[in-house]
């Protein structure tokens, strides 16, 4: 059994901590503390209260002499499965279609939007080297990224020497990937060697991470290079940055929402042929919406995050931010995968195969978030290209008062205000560019008052909420909802279930409307393929915003 008094002697003793006088918990503070926890005690459970508060306190301030590096993890992992639910084994065979004779096009800027297979055809074929391809991206970006703010950090350097080694690679007749030779961008919360890793605010403005985070290694593996770290909301919160607001490629007065916010303003005006966004409640969802790219998160665990910069451990995932499903399958085939550090992360296969029947899938748009749009909205219109295609398109009511959002919210409160304990104790919070009352440094403090307790009972209730999402993919494969509509978002973030978003059409004012696609826990592959099949039918995808063209 756990004995307290003298385990906390021996911390206290240790820290060489100071009592007095000074330091003391009164019953006042007690009763204070009281209110704001909704707790009501008798006086006397208060006074039996005081020495083991006293007793905290200091341990406190042992906790607090010893601060701890973003990295250091919380060794609680998070599980997306339930009981008896198993992920899939076994790895199919993955049939990228390359085209064998893609032509350079007429007019060169146009490479700025042509698919990764595209480019990888052009590459392979060696029509345009890697170098050659590198540089054009990198023009992009010093000619258009001063217009959206999107760009933190240009690798050019780097681009080249990997550039470089795709083509000699190929010159020698090895070919790694369809990613060989084909630049992409960062979000600048990934570490890389030899480049800043700013986390999007000046405290880390100069910060330097010697490694390589898991998913640039992946990167890097298959043979892509590395030209650009983009930029995020700071510390991954919206679209504000140290350099500015991220701006909306289709409108430069609006912000291209967050905080993958440079990944997505980025891939969409062509300035990278894709990017990597991470997402902890709709930063992948949030801009791929506003800009109108298909953004890929992944189901939770289904890419290692170590190298990555923590902000909610059972609520963080990373993905592939493009302007298809099909460069998205690409991209996330080569960057999936799990390593001992990430505790949470698995090698689950990823069965994508363009060549498989839609209309067996149990399809479902969410009716108490669309049935309530006008007629001939593009989200109506997009159920009906999907009958069309012979898929049999049920509906179905979301479930509602989960309070999923604020559950979620408090989680990742307590979690994100503990990966940066420091950064608030020292104020040097300050010096933070949003000082808002509903941005980071006021969230941080805020979420020093969360009690242990309050925070735990929060985790349990995500499990009641996992339970939900459970029933209503066991009864669908594929749920359609607008991205940000309703409770949809915090709960399937709290599930963990992967989802796509992407274009859907436009609206009267030129701007992107888009639905998410939700599918099964670790079921990207038959998501991705579903959602190619759409964008197969339609051209949204294929519109790109003339400022950029």
């Amino acid at each position: 059994m756990f004995n307290k008094s003298p385990l906390l002697t021996v911390l206290l003793l240790s820290a060489s901590i100071v009592l007095s006088a000074q330091d003391s918990v009164t019953i006042d503070q007690i009763v204070a503390a009281e209110k704001m926890y909704d707790l009501d005690f008798t006086p006397a459970k208060r006074d039996s209260i005081l020495s083991g508060a006293y007793d905290n306190l200091h341990f406190y301030r042992y906790v607090h002499q010893h601060p701890l590096a973003n990295e250091v993890p919380l060794p609680l992992w998070f599980d997306p499965l339930l009981p008896g639910r198993k992920a899939p084994t076994k790895q199919i065979p993955l049939d990228w279609k390359i085209p064998e004779n893609q032509p350079m096009p007429k007019d060169r800027n146009d490479l700025a939007f042509y698919s990764i297979a595209q480019l990888a055809s052009l590459v392979k074929s060696k029509k345009i080297s890697s170098v050659e391809l590198t540089k054009f991206f990198i023009e992009r970006l010093k000619k258009f990224a001063p217009q959206l703010h999107c760009l933190v950090e240009l690798t050019e350097e780097i681009a080249l020497e990997r550039a470089t080694r795709a083509d000699a690679n190929l010159a020698r007749g090895i070919y790694k990937s369809p990613l060989q030779g084909i630049p992409y961008g960062l979000k600048d919360l990934f570490a890389a060697t030899g480049t800043h890793t700013t986390w999007g605010t000046p405290p880390y403005k100069s910060q330097v991470i010697d490694e390589n985070s898991f998913v640039e290694q992946q990167l890097e593996k298959a043979g892509a290079v590395l030209v650009a770290k983009l930029s995020l909301g700071e510390l991954a919160m919206d679209d504000v940055w140290f350099g500015g607001l991220t701006r909306n490629p289709w409108n430069l007065d609006r912000g291209s929402g967050g905080s993958s916010a440079g990944s997505t303003a980025a891939t969409v005006a062509g300035l990278v042929p894709f990017a990597i966004g991470t997402e902890t409640f709709g930063s992948i969802v949030d801009p791929s919406m506003r800009c109108g790219a298909t953004g890929l998160r992944p189901t939770f665990g289904s890419i290692s995050r170590t190298g990555a910069m923590a902000l909610c451990w059972s609520s963080d995932k990373i993905g592939p931010i493009c302007r298809s499903a099909s460069d998205a399958a690409i991209v996330f085939a080569y960057i999936h995968g799990a390593d001992d550090v990430d505790r949470s992360s698995r090698n689950i296969p990823f069965n994508y195969s363009e060549n498989f029947d839609i209309t067996k899938l149990r399809v479902a748009y969410v009716k108490n978030y669309i049935d309530t749009l006008p007629e001939g909205a593009p989200e109506k219109k997009a159920i009906a290209t999907l009958q069309k295609l012979g898929v049999r398109v049920s509906s179905f009511e979301f479930p509602h008062n989960l309070h999923a959002d604020a559950l979620l919210g408090l989680i990742i409160g307590a979690e994100s205000a503990a990966a940066f304990d420091e950064l608030t104790r020292t104020n040097l919070d300050d010096q933070m560019v949003q000082q808002n009352k509903d941005r980071w440094p006021n969230s941080f403090r805020t979420a020093r008052f969360v009690p242990a307790v309050e925070y735990i009972n929060a985790c349990r209730m995500r499990w009641l909420i996992m339970e939900k999402m459970d029933s209503v993919f066991s009864a669908y494969d594929i749920v359609i909802a607008p991205p940000e509509t309703g409770e949809q978002l915090g709960a399937t973030n709290l599930s963990g279930n992967p989802s796509i978003t992407l274009p859907v059409g436009f609206s009267k004012e030129g701007m992107p409307v888009c639905l998410s696609f939700i599918g099964k826990l670790y079921d990207e592959g038959r998501l991705v393929a579903f959602a190619k099949r759409f964008q197969d039918a339609t051209s949204y995808h294929l519109q790109h915003p003339p400022l950029f063209r």
